[in-house]
């Protein structure tokens, strides 16, 4: 179990140190979308260009493994968008929601973590995985989202149009030019090699520290300010009455006001010089502050639970696993040559949090991104604890 979190524990600490630099400004907002353009375009297909040269393309698409990820990933996506289509939650949302679910976070996290915990044979399962998410979850998805809008699409239409967007994706074609490259067995020059390391070991940290940065803009949103209840107007009211008549004022006291007895029984028995800014904060000001904490931190977990967010969170990280080692004990029944390694890598991406490119996606085509920044924030704080013991259930990182 030490080893597991130990081993886990630096990758989610650098998402915290790219939440924490986006929040206190010191990477300022305008450079989030260069660290996730730099990690997309340059970074993470260079290291998916290295493992698609290194692993053989029988392991990249293998047909046992693509088809038990992708039953399982139907299913979370059917049974989530069946638990949060509702009034609050049309089907656009709902669509995105699913995609979150059944879409873990295996390009910018969970190829490097998996590879460190279990070895480079894991390889070629995430990429698997991988490819799956981008090219058909991410289609069907966003096929369900397109005919959920008020103009309505045909769904055939609109799957063309998501599968002509997944292949505008520069991830798959670096893994179809490394494999390529494996297959003819070419080698690029020594000093284009060079580069491609440079910027394949440059992928892990940089895309980890930039989730942080993208969960942090994502879900950064002005507070709402509160408003004061009349019994605070009252109590503010009083307190102005009092300074006046502390200076000598003339003062008309109004006697529908409810707080204004309790007020002026305090200013007679303490006297006019209680009412210093010391014994008003601590009359008025402490029981104040602490009921709007109270109210900021209760509207945060409503905003927070609001359209099914705690739902879906459990679905990505508990359903999605169990799922995946359900379908594999099936699979494994009816004679899928399914290894248990394989089946050991495919339930650990599943029990990934969820992608954080989603979120554009869902910014790009007008839905709810703050329910899905919030389903993408809460899968990534709750995976610290759940990733873990899932991992250390199955005994990786072990000898």
């Amino acid at each position: 179990m030490q080893v597991i979190f130990f081993t886990t524990l630096p990758f989610f600490a650098l998402v915290l140190c790219g939440y924490l630099a986006a929040h206190r400004r010191i990477v300022p907002e305008s450079a989030i979308g260069g660290l996730n353009a730099f990690v997309l375009f340059f970074a993470l297909p260079c290291l998916l260009f290295q493992f698609g040269m290194n692993t053989p393309v029988l392991e990249l698409l293998n047909l046992s493994v693509l088809a038990v990820y992708l039953t399982a990933a139907a299913l979370v996506v059917f049974f989530t968008i069946s638990m949060t289509l509702s009034r609050r939650v049309g089907m656009k949302d709902a669509a995105f929601g699913a995609l979150v679910a059944a879409f873990p976070n295996t390009g910018f996290m969970g190829v490097p973590l998996l590879v460190a915990l279990l070895g480079p044979t894991a390889a070629g399962p995430v990429i698997c995985t991988l490819l799956a998410d981008m090219v058909i979850t991410s289609s069907v998805c966003l096929a369900l989202a397109q005919t959920g809008q008020s103009t309505g699409q045909n769904l055939m239409h609109a799957l063309m149009q998501s599968l002509r967007a997944a292949v505008s994706n520069p991830l798959p074609w670096s893994i179809a030019a490394g494999v390529a490259l494996g297959v003819l067995q070419w080698t690029l020059p020594t000093s284009a090699m060079a580069v491609v390391n440079m910027l394949a070991d440059a992928a892990s940290p940089v895309a980890l520290f930039t989730i942080g940065a993208v969960l942090w803009r994502s879900g950064a949103s002005p507070t709402t300010p509160i408003q004061p209840s009349a019994h605070r107007d009252e109590c503010e009211r009083a307190v102005a009455m009092a300074q006046r008549a502390s200076l000598g004022e003339s003062v008309l006291v109004d006697p529908e006001a409810s707080t204004m007895p309790s007020v002026w029984m305090q200013l007679s028995v303490e006297g006019a010089g209680s009412t210093s800014h010391d014994s008003r904060s601590s009359f008025f000001g402490a029981p104040k502050q602490w009921q709007s904490r109270v109210r900021v931190w209760r509207e945060r977990w409503a905003a927070f639970t609001a359209g099914g967010v705690t739902t879906v969170v459990a679905i990505k990280l508990l359903l999605h696993p169990l799922l995946i080692l359900l379908v594999g004990a099936i699979a494994r029944g009816l004679g899928a040559p399914l290894t248990n390694s394989q089946l050991t890598v495919l339930a650990l991406a599943a029990a990934l949090p969820s992608a954080s490119n989603v979120s554009l996606l869902v910014e790009r085509n007008g839905a709810d991104a703050g329910r899905v920044a919030r389903i993408i924030l809460g899968s990534t704080v709750l995976a610290v604890g759940s990733f873990t013991l899932i991992a250390w259930s199955f005994g990786a990182g072990l000898p």
